[in-house]
This record gives structure tokens, sequence and C-alpha cells, in this order.
């Protein structure tokens, strides 16, 4: 077992290629963290929970700890119930909730023995507004949410904290192709634009700043959902 530089944490990030998952591993690398990253980009696959309790136990060989997961891994879905398919619910939930579940699974045991840690998991606004043509990515991220309540409360007296962050439309290459698929990709990113009640989308870098804000020790919460949602959820500007 490798011992770790003093004061130096060990965060694992899945979903850590591109988007939010790079914007994660950039900020908490420049904060001084060892960050492990696992991508489906890489042969990794959140699906699998053997492959999942691997890639703990590799980083525990060699690290000798986890102090921060974020579960960041996850897909999308367009399409309303009628539409969306049986394929299409399996599909996103397995890597949305079960892909969260498989790799709580495999790290809480270790950050229990530690008696501290801290998971992060990424939700949506979606868990919480209704959208439209979104049914099966939205009823999987309200399960991440409560998934997230509930572990929050089992895990409380273990020392360790788990909440989740829910951004509104993200600036990321995701969307980016999404909207490059639409007719008139200049109307669809203005109408994402505006539907955002401050104007604009969340940047990537935001979200990432809420994760290293919920994951430092000086953070005393536990079971909140970290809304970045320009405020959709809570206010209305006139004529919207």
């Amino acid at each position: 077992m490798t011992q770790r530089p003093t004061n130096t944490r060990i965060v694992l990030v899945t979903g850590a290629s591109g988007g939010i998952g790079s914007a994660i591993v950039d900020r908490f690398t420049t904060d001084g963290a060892t960050v492990i990253g696992l991508d489906l980009l890489d042969g990794f696959d959140v699906t699998d929970d053997s492959a999942c309790r691997r890639a703990v136990d590799e980083v525990l060989r060699d690290h000798g700890c986890i102090d921060v997961l974020c579960n960041n891994a996850g897909i999308s879905s367009i399409g309303d119930v009628v539409a969306s398919t049986p394929a299409d619910w399996r599909r996103v939930f397995e890597v949305n909730v079960f892909g969260v579940a498989n790799l709580s699974r495999a790290v809480l045991p270790t950050m229990r023995a530690a008696r501290s840690g801290v998971v992060i998991n990424t939700c949506s606004v979606a868990a919480s507004v209704g959208l439209v043509d979104r049914a099966v990515y939205s009823a999987s991220k309200g399960a991440v949410l409560a998934l997230t309540r509930a572990m929050a409360a089992d895990e409380a007296v273990n020392g360790i904290r788990v909440n989740c962050v829910s951004p509104g439309t993200v600036a990321s290459p995701w969307v980016e192709r999404l909207v490059a698929t639409t007719e008139d990709p200049a109307s669809t990113m203005e109408a994402l634009r505006r539907r955002q009640p401050l104007g604009r989308l969340v940047d990537c870098n935001e979200v990432a700043d809420a994760v290293a804000y919920l994951a430092a020790p000086s953070t005393y919460t536990t079971g909140a959902d970290f809304l970045l949602d320009g405020g959709i959820t809570g206010i209305r500007l006139v004529g919207q």
C-alpha cells in the first residue's frame, strides 16, 4: 500500500472525461488532491458491479483510502413515456442510478472504516422540474435525488456526508451535440438560454466549484440538493 502525502485528499470521479467531469477533475487537481478519473472512454463501465469493485480495490491498493467519491457518470434520453422504450428505461437507469449505487457500494465500506468521507452525486434540475420530452432522464435523476438523501441518512452515523449537485442546462459538449441535431440550432440554444431566469447556461466550472464546496472538510452539509439552475426552480420572471 502506497503512503499518500500528508493532507493530500484522494478523490475518485466517474464520468471524468469531458464536460462536467473534466472540470471536476481539474478543480480538485488544482486544489492539490490526487484525482483518479474513471470513464467509459477509457473502458470503465459504472454498470458493471465487478468492475467498480476492482477499480476501488486498485485505488485503495495504490493510495490507501478514498476521501471523496464523485458519482458524475450519466447519460440522457429524449422522449415522453409513450415514445420511450423499455430498453431506454433500462439503459438510462443502469447508468444514472445503478451506477451510483455500484460505486457507492464499493467505496462506502472504506469510508465507514475511516469514519469520514464525502460522496457527491451529479443530479439535475430535472429531478425537481417537469421538462418536456425528458421522462426517462427526469425519472432517473429523481431517483438519484432520493438515493442521495437516503444515503445521507444512513451514513451520518458513520461520519460520511452525502450530497448532490443539480445543474440546470449546462454549457457542455453533450448539450452542444444535442442542439446541433435540431432543425434550428440557433433558436434552440436561445430557447435554452432564455428559460434560465439568469439568462445563460450553467458553466461546467461553476458545477465543479459547487462540488468542491460540498467536498470541503469545512462544509457542514449533508442530504442537500445543491441547485445551480439559474433560478428555474425558484423564480419566474414577467412573461415566463
